[in-house]
């Protein structure tokens, strides 16, 4: 593999990465119009998890075989998505491809219009020098060519209290019952978010009505996606600064091969 392929090689799997550990797979349609309980209960969750503006995340995200990662640190939502996460490839032929290339886990830090990924000192010497790549939304949606469903959009839809407003939209959510999640007692509610495809969206939440744990579950062109997520220490402060200027490289930059 040559440098210049390598460098693009670890620049689009950090992209990978750093989107599926906070947006999994599901995007949510109109909540229906309900006055039922479960919609009123899920109503109070959404409510209850948005105001708490933070909290401290553990995901595992498992994505066919192509890659699966772990994530733990804390996120906020109140003014778009911000926090750090630390990711590490846990299994899957892309996270052996990342290995060969001397990283087997990244920092990645969120802000409202851009996220960085922090590589180590192997890509470093691929990349000028420098260790972090910064993906401004705006570039990805061009990227990608379909600005409707922006990755702005995506990354305003991570909270956890999005999940709720999944299962509002749903045609067969349904209370599943009481359960003991990580030594709290918690109600579990499950539904399905999109019936063409098999999406579904399964919470647990406590008795102040915040998540404690929530799995999504969907298939992509590799294979099933699923998303394991555990919240904890609402209303944490959290922080999430700019890379240093001169350690950072824009993703397009590094696409185009115009660096080191």
């Amino acid at each position: 593999m040559t440098r210049t392929t390598a460098r693009r090689t670890v620049v689009s799997i950090a992209a990978t990465a750093a989107l599926a550990c906070v947006t999994a797979c599901a995007s949510a349609a109109a909540p229906a119009d309900s006055a039922d309980a479960s919609a009123q209960s899920l109503r109070s969750v959404q409510r209850a998890t948005g105001r708490a503006g933070s909290a401290r995340v553990e995901s595992t995200t498992v994505m066919g075989r192509e890659l699966s990662l772990d994530a733990a640190g804390a996120l906020a939502w109140r003014d778009g998505l911000t926090g750090t996460l630390t990711i590490t490839y846990t299994g899957g032929t892309t996270a052996e491809t990342m290995r060969r290339l001397g990283t087997t886990a990244m920092e990645a830090r969120y802000l409202p219009d851009a996220y960085y990924a922090r590589m180590g000192d192997e890509f470093a010497d691929r990349a000028g020098g420098r260790h972090w790549i910064r993906y401004v939304y705006a570039d990805l949606e061009d990227l990608d060519g379909d600005t409707g469903t922006g990755f702005a959009e995506q990354m305003r839809s991570t909270a956890p209290h999005h999940a709720a407003k999944l299962l509002l939209a749903s045609d067969d959510v349904r209370r599943v019952g009481e359960e003991t999640t990580r030594g709290r007692r918690t109600t579990h509610w499950s539904g399905t978010v999109d019936g063409a495809t098999g999406q579904t969206v399964d919470i647990w939440v406590d008795d102040r009505d915040l998540l404690v744990k929530k799995v999504e579950r969907g298939r992509t062109e590799t294979g099933e996606l699923t998303q394991t997520a555990y919240y904890s220490d609402y209303g944490v402060a959290v922080s999430a600064e700019r890379p240093p200027a001169g350690d950072t490289a824009d993703f397009t930059e590094l696409l185009e091969g115009t660096s080191g």
